[in-house]
């Protein structure tokens, strides 16, 4: 065989297997209801507390992997069942991939939500999940910046509820935002997604 018939064979070889693997990919991206976006994209510097009551910058997303989610602790139904789901998914990843990857809860409910009620909260799930709490422009900053809107309650008193998005950011080691997890959360794709996103991260740096 020419030399150059073989080149271009192998090239389209190499090709076809590069679009094969893209094409799964995708497939499991859609399948987990996972969105990437085709460029991450920064994060604004907002300053808010942790469950500890210590000062937080988004600067401390660096480094690992994060999931922020937007909600409140006296939430009734989506927080406790995504925390919970998100407690089972991470149990499931493997251990290195684990110790890469954080959860925050971000509350929607500042005027409640002090770092002593997140911290109790948060501590039922026995899973490491960190709580942010804060001032509300500070916190619809960041609700704006990582596309989780919540919408603040009119009422600070009684038995108050706030909507608020049921999606998960994906915020990577670089910290910026590389995506949403889309409700519902289906979990088994979701698990092979994320560690397909990690390893590919890891091999890239």
């Amino acid at each position: 065989m020419p030399a150059r018939l073989g080149r271009l064979l192998l090239i389209g070889l190499l090709t076809l297997a590069t679009s094969a693997l893209a094409l799964d990919r995708a497939a499991l991206l859609d399948e987990a209801n996972i969105l990437l976006f085709p460029q991450p994209r920064p994060l604004p510097t907002v300053e808010l507390l942790t469950q500890d009551a210590e000062p937080w910058r988004t600067d401390a997303l660096r480094g690992r992997w994060h999931l922020l989610f937007f909600g409140f602790t006296s939430c009734p139904d989506i927080c406790p069942t995504t925390l919970a789901d998100m407690r089972r998914l991470l149990a499931e990843l493997p251990p290195e991939q684990r110790a890469n990857v954080q959860l925050v809860l971000v509350t929607a409910d500042p005027v409640r939500d002090s770092p002593a009620q997140l911290k109790d909260y948060l501590s039922y799930y026995r899973a490491g999940f960190q709580g942010l709490t804060g001032d509300l422009t500070q916190l619809q900053s960041l609700s704006r910046a990582l596309g989780l809107p919540f919408v603040p309650a009119a009422q600070t008193s009684g038995a108050y509820s706030v909507s608020h998005s049921a999606n998960i950011a994906l915020v990577g080691p670089d910290g910026r935002l590389h995506g949403h997890l889309r409700a519902p959360l289906k979990l088994d794709a979701l698990r092979r997604a994320l560690a397909q996103i990690m390893a590919s991260e890891s091999a890239t740096q």
